[in-house]
């Protein structure tokens, strides 16, 4: 595996599999790589010839600039994981590679960016959906890989890959979790261990929505109030819980036909997302 840090080099590298048709596969990442991360990686290789994977901690995407400077920056470490999992290329640019002097567009992406994450962060999804257009522009991957764990950012790349016409298709890879259910994320090295523990409420309020939907209580309060209670019993105060169409990320009334459950809270000082999409066949 090569690492390349500018846009030329990597334009440059994948010339050749263009001029002779092979696919490429392309895997965005923040780095910190977690099994999440190498199972989007995994996903790529069985599909593609190339499999490029970008390490880039987007500094506009953070609203909160203690949080951008915690993010773990593990770049060796990350290489080999990496190469591991069949990534041919790694795209590691600087800052000032992705935002040169002078740098002044803003892609902004509407609906879904009004919503949940959206609202607690401004400006976050601006910045998503700038760097996640500048890397599909760079790359030309055939097919980008996004988990299903950030399925609102996931929407989001959807919702400006098909207004601005971008010919790639995204697919979601479902989230990977710890044995006791915490979804896989970067963030979680940061967690001390009784907030560790706490942090389990996210995954025991989707599997409680889950049962509710499974026991046919499929109003919005029923499930809803049964995620809730997970939290009360943690002793986790939420940021938001909310049942949602996955594709908008408006508010719905029930899960009626495919819904989604979306979480958020902050534990200790980490601040963890996860989302279940629930299915009901029930009418109303």
């Amino acid at each position: 595996m090569r690492t390349l840090r500018t846009i030329a080099e990597v334009r440059a590298a994948l010339k050749g599999a263009r001029r002779d048709g092979r696919s490429i596969g392309f895997v965005p990442t923040m780095g910190a790589l977690h099994e999440g991360h190498l199972q989007l990686i995994r996903e790529a290789r069985q599909q593609h010839d190339e499999i490029v994977v970008s390490i880039f901690v987007n500094p506009t995407q953070f609203d909160d600039p203690g949080d951008l400077a915690a993010y773990p920056r593990v770049e060796a470490s990350d290489a080999e994981a990496a190469a591991g999992a069949g990534a041919d290329l790694l795209f590691a640019p600087s800052a000032a590679e992705m935002y040169p002097d002078g740098f002044a567009s803003t892609v902004h992406v509407g609906g879904p960016t009004d919503v949940l994450e959206g609202a607690s962060r401004p400006g976050h999804f601006d910045g998503v959906a700038t760097v996640v257009c500048k890397l599909l522009n760079i790359v030309g991957p055939d097919i980008a890989y996004f988990g299903q764990k950030d399925a609102q950012q996931l929407a989001v790349v959807r919702r400006m890959v098909a207004d601005l016409n971008l010919p790639v298709e995204i697919e979601a890879v479902p989230t990977v979790r710890d044995p006791d259910g915490l979804a896989l994320s970067s963030r979680n090295a940061r967690l001390a261990p009784a907030d560790r523990q706490r942090a389990l409420a996210l995954s025991r309020a989707l599997r409680a929505a889950e049962c509710a939907v499974a026991d046919g209580r499929v109003e919005a309060g029923d499930v809803l109030g049964a995620a809730r209670a997970e939290f009360t019993a943690a002793g986790v105060e939420p940021d938001y819980v909310e049942l949602v169409d996955p594709t908008t990320f408006a508010s719905v009334p029930a899960v009626n036909g495919n819904a989604l459950l979306a979480v958020a809270a902050r534990v200790g000082d980490v601040r963890l997302i996860d989302n279940q999409p629930l299915t009901s066949t029930r009418s109303h």
